[in-house]
């Protein structure tokens, strides 16, 4: 199964794509898309959009997961994140990709084995876990762990019972 899985923000979202074969995850690509601080609020939604449709276009994702939404107290990050959100999702949804969403906190707990973790341990983790030559900066990295958490929730004997169903 390949996998498309997104960590949308407005500047820097991370995408990775990753592929199971039996046990075995592989990462295919992944990396962050950057949007120059100078590039309006509209422009930075298209081009998230053109993103990742070229990237479901070449890697041919199954499905897509995603973040899901974090408590803001600031309203303007809240809007601003979720028009990023919005635009990343459409792309896959247009795909007619099944969208699944992880908490924060259940990702942090799937890769590095406490919901509280670092930003570091993530990275470290994920290079660790994939068998990465390097470790992938910060954005990508949380788009790799959403991925493996997918894999995990949905290879897992009771998966049948959780209430993970796409959006």
């Amino acid at each position: 199964m390949r996998l498309l899985a997104l960590d949308p923000a407005l500047r820097n979202s991370g995408y990775a794509i990753l592929e199971k074969e039996g046990l075995k995850v592989r990462a295919i690509n992944y990396g962050v898309i950057r949007n120059r601080v100078q590039l309006p609020m509209a422009g930075c939604l298209v081009e998230i959009h053109r993103q990742i449709e070229e990237l479901i276009s070449v890697h041919s994702p199954e499905a897509c997961a995603v973040e899901g939404l974090i408590y803001v107290q600031n309203t303007r990050t809240a809007i601003t994140l979720g028009a990023a959100r919005g635009s990343a999702l459409l792309a896959a949804a247009q795909h007619g990709l099944p969208i699944y969403e992880y908490a924060p906190r259940r990702v942090k707990q799937a890769v590095v084995g406490r919901g509280a973790a670092q930003k570091a341990q993530i990275s470290f983790m994920v290079r660790t876990l994939l068998g990465l030559t390097e470790t992938p900066e910060a954005d990508a990295a949380d788009a790799l762990a959403i991925g493996l958490t997918h894999f995990q929730m949905h290879s897992s004997p009771l998966a049948v019972l959780r209430a993970n169903r796409p959006l």
